[in-house]
């Protein structure tokens, strides 16, 4: 994953919902913009049991 992003899953959680809230209309737009590796961040995520929800535009 990018260095720029937080490496806490929590705050990394906040921080991804927030920028796709505020700058980016999908996760793949986010991930292209960032460099970051999508199947990386997902991962990441769901060790919270969290996963991305298109239709939110978020993880829930």
């Amino acid at each position: 994953m990018s260095q720029s992003l937080p490496k806490d899953p929590v705050i990394l959680l906040s921080f991804i919902n927030t920028a796709l809230r505020d700058h980016y209309a999908s996760l793949d737009e986010l991930c292209k913009t960032l460099m970051v590796d999508q199947t990386a961040l997902e991962q990441t995520l769901r060790t919270i049991d969290y996963s991305y929800d298109d239709a939110q535009n978020q993880f829930v």
